[in-house]
């Protein structure tokens, strides 16, 4: 992004949305909608930017039943979708998901995971993605970067790990967030860690 972290700051931050599975960015007591112009203001959003944004995220996320909702009325699928929208309405270039689809259930899931896919092919989001969830891996990870104990294991593509890993038993290629939690296992026997 051309930034010095600690020199520009503010400009830095202004590119960056973070959601955490475990913690909220929106005011608990308030409706949804009040978050959100609250960080527009923040972040100082152009008025027609935020209109523009807010109207395609409150679309695609299916929000328009819950922006006037108060935050500690929704549910766990609903507040996430909620979420990735308020990390997203400064029209940041990097967004960071510390395990969105914690806790959701598979159609809240699906949902997610279609909308980061969007936004990362539609308006070139860099999405960085940490998750215990195979599925999430599966559904959205071109590259990927493994870490154990501390350790770098892997940084690479997905189909070049499954390569790598392919089923011993006649070089088949594995495929499916089975077949990635399996390489994962084989990755950590390789390199002796439990």
């Amino acid at each position: 992004m051309g930034y010095t972290p600690w020199l520009d700051r503010v400009k830095y931050v202004k590119n960056i949305g973070v959601v955490f599975g475990q913690r909220s960015q929106l005011w608990w007591d308030v409706p949804v909608i009040d978050s959100f112009d609250l960080l527009r203001d923040i972040y100082d959003v152009p008025e027609a930017e935020y209109r523009d944004n807010l109207k395609l995220l409150t679309e695609a996320l299916d929000l328009e039943q819950i922006i006037h909702t108060p935050v500690r009325q929704l549910s766990l699928g609903q507040r996430m979708r909620c979420e990735i929208a308020a990390s997203l309405l400064h029209s940041p270039r990097i967004l960071f998901l510390d395990e969105p689809t914690i806790g959701l259930d598979a159609v809240s899931k699906i949902a997610v995971r279609q909308f980061v896919t969007r936004i990362n092919k539609e308006k070139g989001v860099t999405v960085i993605l940490t998750t215990h969830d195979m599925n999430d891996i599966e559904a959205l990870a071109q590259r990927i970067i493994l870490i154990g104990k501390g350790n770098l294991l892997y940084d690479g593509e997905l189909a070049a790990l499954r390569e790598k890993y392919a089923d011993a038993g006649g070089g088949e290629i594995l495929t499916g967030a089975s077949a990635i939690e399996d390489m994962i296992v084989r990755m950590y026997k390789e390199y002796d860690i439990s």
